[in-house]
């Protein structure tokens, strides 16, 4: 079964001025729920005892808790079952289109951000008409130069090496659960970022054994640029979270290598345009986030024009793909000149 990542949009901890900068709940996520969740978590039904048509019942949830844990995407419910392949009989919805990758990307930076949900707002339930239209395609990047690469697929013969076990082991004396992506898969996922700043390059160390890894999480963390060794020879990572760490270009050293990768968050980092020259080989890439970076629309530049399909948000606009980005900083640089 071919594993589709999804991307975070900025998966923790981003500042109120950022982050609804780039979500408004009304305009971004109520059109989301109220056409792919209310219609079967809302006043006229509701599967497994759960709505999602208001604030307080999101929060209290059915019968497998609350919906969604404001501050933690990767811990809401929701996140889980969206993100599920589609023959899962626990993805949602279970019937029509899975979520767009945009469409996660945003549920999940609302969550980040502290899912906001003004007092007393409830969403209606959609339309018949709204129900049965096509879904809003996702976005793609202008036909320019050759189209990307597919996404990669994991090998469906894996084994675990030898020595998995006990770096899932040693890494679980710190507090930190190496969990399997679903039920019975050979693949798994690590979320250091609510250890925070306790977790350091000695606490990762073990993930070096760990080559079933796909999904890692180290945002808020005190990793350094050296402690990303331990991940450098891993072959299947596809999604990689470093947010708001100390990471620098020098990091980026040790990411180049990850053939599998697909998403990236750099957001609050001190990442330059040096760093990203280092990532143009990284053909799979499809998703790259630096807010609060030190990245400029020039380094932008060099990785659009190295990758195709690659999406770029850096919050210098609220854009839709990194065409629109590198246009509107261009036209800014324009008229500063005139």
């Amino acid at each position: 079964m071919k594993y589709t990542p999804w991307p975070y949009l900025a998966a923790t901890a981003l500042s109120a001025v950022v982050a609804n900068a780039a979500v408004d709940f009304k305009n971004d996520v109520v059109p989301i729920l109220q056409q792919k969740c209310v219609g079967c978590h809302g006043p006229d039904k509701q599967k497994g005892k759960l709505r999602l048509d208001s604030k307080e019942a999101t929060l209290k949830g059915g019968k497998n808790g609350p919906a969604l844990k404001p501050g933690d995407a990767d811990a809401s419910e929701i996140i889980k079952r969206v993100i599920l392949p589609k023959d899962n009989d626990d993805h949602m919805p279970p019937e029509g289109e899975p979520l767009a990758q945009k469409e996660i990307d945003t549920l999940k930076a609302w969550i980040a951000a502290g899912a906001e949900w003004p007092d007393n707002f409830v969403i209606e339930p959609p339309k018949k008409e709204a129900a049965a239209a096509t879904p809003a395609p996702e976005w793609k990047p202008k036909p320019s130069g050759p189209p990307p690469p597919p996404l990669p697929e994991l090998p469906k013969d894996f084994k675990a090496g030898a020595g998995e076990a006990a770096a899932i082991a040693a890494i679980a004396k710190s507090g930190i659960e190496v969990r399997p992506l679903a039920q019975s898969s050979p693949w798994h996922e690590a979320n250091f970022r609510l250890a925070g700043t306790n977790v350091t390059d000695a606490t990762i160390a073990p993930l070096k054994d760990i080559t079933s890894l796909v999904e890692l999480n180290l945002a808020t963390t005190k990793v350094t640029d050296a402690g990303l060794a331990a991940i450098a020879g891993l072959p299947y990572v596809e999604n990689l979270q470093l947010q708001l760490t100390g990471i620098t270009d020098a990091g980026l050293a040790h990411v180049k290598g990850l053939a599998n990768l697909v998403t990236l968050n750099l957001y609050g980092t001190a990442v330059t345009d040096a760093g990203m020259s280092q990532l143009t080989g990284l053909k799979h890439l499809r998703s790259l986030y630096l807010w609060q970076s030190k990245v400029t629309p020039d380094g932008v530049k060099v990785l659009t024009n190295s990758l195709p399909g690659l999406y770029v948000n850096t919050g210098w606009e609220n854009m839709v793909g990194t065409n629109t980005v590198t246009a509107k900083a261009e036209e800014k640089k324009a008229d500063e000149k005139k």
